[in-house]
């Protein structure tokens, strides 16, 4: 499994790659991500009639349950630009890995809450992700990959296409 943090209380690095305006960090989640996560997942139409940065606990629950299990891994991006002493957050997704009966007890991973701060799309974030996401989820026994994006996101729906990704399933919620 994953290691979630070293033992010098710095987080491993997933990976790491040049982007068009600096370095480019995946690394495991902290608690301290919490509000950058939060603040990306509300950064659009959908999320931000969701999400809310005004009560933190029910993402901090959250948080633990995922931390706590190997099963599941919340993963931020953070930048590095030349000259700049700051590492913003400027990514996130969450991966979870699934035992299934079906597809022969087929191990699935599910890839979630993808987003890319807009002040940094275009530079090939996105894809650096998802490309990691899917060699994790190949190094973890995993036959298949799914993810949900809603009818409305065609931006998004392009991206997962054209990484080999396709919409030959119907995808149902119910609210609880």
């Amino acid at each position: 499994m994953t290691t979630k943090r070293a033992s010098s209380g710095t987080p491993p690095f997933l990976m790491t790659a040049d982007v068009g305006s600096g370095t480019f960090r995946l690394r495991p989640a902290s608690r301290g991500d919490l509000p950058a996560i939060v603040q990306l997942l509300a950064d659009d139409s959908l999320g931000a009639a969701r999400e809310s940065d005004g009560d933190m606990e029910p993402y901090e629950r959250a948080f633990e349950a995922i931390d706590a299990d190997p099963r599941h891994l919340l993963v931020v991006g953070e930048l590095v630009r030349p000259g700049s002493a700051g590492t913003p957050v400027v990514s996130t997704f969450q991966i979870s890995f699934l035992p299934g009966m079906s597809r022969r007890g087929a191990w699935r991973s599910q890839i979630e809450g993808v987003r890319v701060a807009a002040g940094v799309r275009g530079q090939g974030i996105g894809n650096l992700m998802v490309q990691w996401a899917i060699d994790e989820s190949r190094r973890r026994g995993c036959s298949l990959m799914q993810l949900t994006t809603h009818k409305s996101r065609t931006a998004a729906q392009r991206f997962y296409g054209r990484l080999g990704f396709t919409a030959d399933h119907e995808g149902m919620k119910l609210p609880l």
